[in-house]
């Protein structure tokens, strides 16, 4: 007998570790794994790329369409593009993130890419991550999972993680847009950053990371059955 697909939520600010364990727990369970923050980093680099005012709500939702987003799961890794162009590296700069958080406090841009975020969840089995997926994007999720940790922590893993990847920065820098980023996040009037109420929520500030996939893991075989 054929099962209803299976939908896991794991929201959380940025540096919290969402998309790392995300990533993980995916492989853990032979599931979808998507990083929904990258759909608005991909908005965000096509109107800073474009020279598009990104903070004018008029001019973001007059050019939505025109932004051409597309993504392929290849061998389990995301890949995003505009149009025929692959971005995926080129969206993970702290002014792309920056732009991100602007662009998706517009009730346009989340209508823009609802759908698309639902019929990922509809065809398969998926964990998810962003930071609205359990209370706008999922909200009959089979399991929701809010990760959190003080931002002096989520800066530095946010710093190490752009020097891994060639990007010139610095901790101050990083830190101050953690901090920009959780203040548009969690104050913005269009599904703002919160804990879903059902949601486990696990702060990840002092944990390594081995510990924390193997509570969420343990959780979500108790939780669901899942064979591990």
């Amino acid at each position: 007998m054929k099962r209803d697909k299976i939908s896991i939520a794991i929201d959380g600010p940025a540096g919290a570790g969402k998309s790392a364990v995300s990533a993980e727990l995916a492989k853990f369970f032979r599931f979808i794994h998507f990083d929904t923050g990258a759909l608005y980093r991909v908005l965000g680099y096509f109107f800073l790329i474009n020279k598009l005012d990104f903070k004018d709500e008029s001019i973001v939702c007059k050019n939505l369409e025109s932004s051409r987003i597309r993504f392929k799961l290849q061998d389990g890794i995301q890949r995003m593009f505009l149009g025929k162009n692959e971005v995926t590296n080129e969206i993970r700069s702290d002014q792309v993130s920056f732009a991100a958080s602007i662009v998706s406090s517009f009730v346009c841009s989340r209508n823009f890419l609802l759908k698309t975020q639902r019929d990922i969840a509809k065809n398969n089995d998926v964990i998810m991550d962003g930071r609205d997926i359990g209370t706008v994007v999922l909200p009959n999720a089979n399991i929701k999972i809010f990760l959190t940790a003080s931002p002096e922590v989520r800066a530095k893993r946010r710093f190490e993680d752009l020097r891994s990847k060639g990007f010139e920065t610095d901790y101050e820098t990083v830190f101050s847009s953690i901090i920009n980023r959780d203040k548009n996040d969690s104050t913005r009037a269009v599904a703002p950053l919160v804990p879903a109420e059902d949601s486990i929520i696990y702060d990840t500030t002092n944990v390594i990371f081995e510990e924390v996939f193997k509570n969420l893991s343990d959780k979500i075989v108790s939780k669901l059955k899942l064979e591990s």
